[in-house]
């Protein structure tokens, strides 16, 4: 065979196994996410502050632009939590595989974002399917926009991170709450308390928070008294928006239309 044939016939062999690599790895590499709150129905939940819950998060999208959304499913409501107060014992939260998960539902990755605490009141929630992950049961209960996050600890700290879903958050008159603030001077009430990387954090130790936190210039941090009822909304078209601290502690924006007022 001429030299210039077997050039042409190794660069087809090449081609071709390229494009069969192509076949098998692209369906690995994006996921679309099946609808799991297509047929979401409306909870409510009063008295759950200091009670504990995790989120787990099937991630999907497109890795090769990181272009990525989770579906989000929360345990509240569910294995005892009702009657102990705790919708995630150890005993069902030690034993989840991420990545066995991430193989049953034919994901990108699996996380598992607790155990946590609430810091309101009480909730008003859309939830819909409810799954099983390895044997603690969660229903969804929001997308996320996760383009440009990862999962690792400390990642969402003070940004802007976009989430979808149909709630209310409330917190009672005369309850304490916790407040970061942006250099904007928009506030974020604290909804959860993490303990996943500080499981030494005390929740009664939250109003002196501030003095733990690495503030990014600008941002303070408030524990108030309210002197009237605060609920937490996502705006008109149902998208709200969140941020972390450095110790994992979610909060929500308030003021606008996120809230019933500025607090």
């Amino acid at each position: 065979m001429e030299t210039g044939k077997k050039i042409k016939w190794a660069i087809g062999i090449a081609a071709a196994l390229i494009a069969v690599a192509a076949i098998v790895v692209y369906p690995r590499l994006v996921v679309t996410l099946p609808n799991d709150g297509a047929d979401a129905k409306p909870f409510t939940f009063k008295d759950v502050r200091g009670h504990r819950y995790t989120e787990m998060f099937l991630i999907g999208g497109n890795a090769i632009t990181k272009d990525l959304k989770a579906n989000v499913y929360n345990t509240w409501g569910l294995n005892g939590g009702a009657t102990t107060g705790d919708s995630c014992p150890a005993a069902l939260l030690d034993k989840v595989d991420v990545n066995e998960l991430k193989d049953r539902y034919h994901v990108l990755a699996s996380y598992k974002n607790g155990p946590r605490l609430w810091a309101l009141d009480w909730i008003e929630v859309e939830m819909g399917k409810e799954l099983d992950f390895g044997g603690m049961k969660a229903r969804w209960v929001n997308w996320l926009d996760m383009k440009g996050l990862s999962t690792k600890p400390g990642e969402a700290a003070y940004k802007n991170i976009t989430v979808g879903r149909h709630t209310r958050f409330g917190f009672d008159k005369g309850k304490q709450v916790f407040i970061l603030e942006d250099p904007d001077g928009n506030p974020w009430v604290m909804k959860s308390f993490s303990l996943i990387t500080h499981p030494d954090q005390k929740f009664d130790e939250l109003g002196t928070l501030g003095s733990r936190l690495k503030l990014p210039p600008g941002w303070k941090f408030r524990a108030p008294v309210l002197e009237q009822d605060l609920i937490l909304t996502p705006d008109k078209d149902g998208v709200a928006h969140i941020t972390q601290d450095d110790f994992g502690n979610t909060y929500d924006r308030a003021g606008g239309p996120y809230s019933n007022f500025k607090p």
